[in-house]
């Protein structure tokens, strides 16, 4: 018999979303805290449905070196700026790319249908069409790959940007393009050094901007853009690779600063 039981760690907005969808499918949900003892929780529940890890990029790798073995085959990733160097070493996680936001006091907004693939990507697929959140399963780690990708340029090149121009995705396009483009085709680059695969810019520019049409008035800048300002310019350096633009945002923060 399957089990009914999902464990979830971090217990933030996007984790409230996902843990709405699995109650109303029947299962139940046992939230892990800092002050939660996962390996004594394994003990109990040895065998979840699925252990959701819904904590931000920064704190990911801290998990997952906390994950009792027992868990290891059962996880789920959806943090931004995921690359399957994320998870290498663990066996086969199910993996998705999300694109909605829930903030304090508002409901998920939804930019367009978020892609999953996975051994439990049916599952998430369920918990959120029952809170009314698009996904679309993925049919091979290829594909998962690209749709990383994607999120990881709208995400990079919207928030390093913004740091510069600010305001909406729409009008960062539109009052900004030269400038959006060149750091889009530097985290590009970026994304194929750390990855070792190439991608096509004019396949993967109209991709972002399908996110741009999805929601445009979409703030550019939020509280984590400066640490991924940062971020990128540590793993350029770390592939010896150049990119102009980007530090010369960063050195126009670094002199407002």
């Amino acid at each position: 018999m399957q089990s009914r039981e999902i464990v979830l760690i971090g217990i933030g907005e996007i984790g409230g979303v996902f843990a709405r969808g699995f109650l109303r499918l029947g299962y139940s949900i046992h939230p892990v805290t800092r002050d939660t003892d996962m390996r004594a929780l394994a003990r109990r529940i040895e065998t979840p449905a699925l252990v959701l890890i819904a904590v931000g990029e920064s704190s990911l790798q801290t998990v997952l070196a906390d994950i009792p073995p027992a868990w290891k085959r059962r996880l789920c990733l959806l943090q931004n700026e995921l690359l399957p160097a994320d998870w290498r070493g663990l066996p086969d996680p199910t993996v998705i790319s999300i694109w909605f936001e829930k903030k304090p006091g508002m409901d998920s907004r939804v930019i367009m249908p978020s892609p999953v693939f996975g051994p439990q990507a049916t599952l998430v697929q369920q918990a959120l069409t029952n809170v009314d959140i698009p996904t679309q399963i993925l049919e091979d780690e290829q594909h998962l790959l690209r749709e990383l990708v994607v999120k990881n340029l709208y995400i990079l090149t919207t928030n390093i940007v913004g740091l510069e121009c600010g305001d909406t995705v729409e009008a960062l396009w539109q009052n900004h393009q030269p400038l959006a483009h060149e750091v889009a085709c530097e985290v590009l680059r970026l994304q194929e050094a750390m990855t070792g695969e190439h991608f096509d810019i004019d396949t993967m520019i109209p991709r972002m901007f399908d996110a741009f049409n999805g929601d445009p008035a979409h703030k550019c800048v939020g509280r984590s853009a400066m640490a991924r300002l940062e971020r990128t310019l540590e793993q350029a350096a770390r592939h010896d690779l150049a990119i102009p633009a980007i530090h010369r945002i960063a050195a126009q923060m670094s002199s407002i600063a």
